[in-house]
C-alpha cells in the first residue's frame, strides 16, 4: 500500500481513522517532534475495563493525571532509595525460589526407580515465571502466588490469579469488532453480520479477567 499511496496515509477501522507510517523518517518526526500529539493509546472496550479506565499509568491518556502518575511511581517506586528499600523483599523471594527449587529436587532425584542419578528435568520457563510475579505482586500489592509444588499442583485460588493475569495480558491486546464500532458496545445480541461471540463471549472473558485483577491488588 506504500508503495501506490506513499509514505504516510489514512486508513478506516470502522469508525475510526488511522495513520499508517512506512518510512522511518516519518516515524522519526512522529515520536520526537510531535510525541506529544501521538502519546495517547486507543481507548478500547479490554482498556476501558481492564484498566479502570485509563487508570492504570500505562493505558493513561497523556495530560495531568498521567504526570502526575507517572511522578508517584518515579519517586516511590523505581527512584534508587526506594529499590535500595525493597531490596530484601527481592533477596527474600529469590531465597523462597531456591528452597522450593531444592525440595523438588530432594523429592525428585532419582526418579521413580530412585536410582543413583541426581538429575531432575524441571520447566524453568514456569519457575521464573512465578519468581518474577511474586517478586512484582509482593513489592505492589503485598501479596505472592508461591510456586509450583513437587507434585504440580497450585491451590486453585492461585490458578485462579494466575489465569487472571494471563488474561489480562492476553486481553489487553485483542481488537473486539465494538472497538471499531461503538454503536455495538452493549448490545446483548450481535447483528446478523458480526458472530455472536465476537461480542458476547469477549465480554464476558474481560469482564472476568477485570474481576480476579481486582480481587488481586485489593
Amino acid at each position: 500500500m506504500a508503495e501506490k499511496y506513499g509514505p504516510i496515509f489514512t486508513i478506516k477501522i470502522g469508525v475510526h481513522r488511522a495513520l499508517v507510517v512506512s518510512n522511518w523518517e516519518t516515524a522519526k518526526e512522529c515520536f520526537t517532534t510531535h510525541d506529544k500529539v501521538f502519546a495517547d493509546r486507543p481507548k478500547t472496550l479490554a482498556s476501558e475495563l481492564l484498566t479502570y479506565d485509563g487508570a492504570m499509568i500505562g493505558f493513561s491518556p497523556y495530560g495531568s493525571y498521567w504526570r502526575h502518575v507517572r511522578k508517584i511511581t518515579t519517586v516511590e517506586l523505581l527512584s534508587t532509595y526506594r529499590l535500595g528499600k525493597l531490596k530484601d523483599v527481592r533477596e527474600s523471594e529469590v531465597r523462597a525460589f531456591l528452597k522450593e527449587l531444592y525440595k523438588l529436587w530432594d523429592e525428585n532425584r532419582g526418579g521413580a526407580s530412585k536410582s543413583k542419578s541426581n538429575e531432575v528435568v524441571v520447566e524453568m520457563k514456569g519457575w521464573f515465571g512465578d519468581l518474577t510475579l511474586n517478586i512484582v505482586l509482593r513489592t505492589i500489592v503485598g501479596k505472592t502466588v508461591g510456586y509450583i509444588t513437587s507434585d504440580g499442583d497450585e491451590d486453585s485460588t492461585v490458578k485462579g490469579w494466575k489465569k487472571g493475569l494471563t488474561d489480562f495480558f492476553y486481553l489487553i491486546g485483542m481488537f473486539s469488532v465494538s472497538d471499531a464500532l461503538p454503536f455495538l458496545r452493549g448490545k446483548t445480541k450481535a447483528p446478523s453480520c458480526v458472530e455472536p461471540c465476537d461480542i458476547q463471549d469477549f465480554h464476558r472473558d474481560v469482564f472476568k479477567a477485570s474481576t480476579c485483577i481486582t480481587f488481586l491488588i485489593c
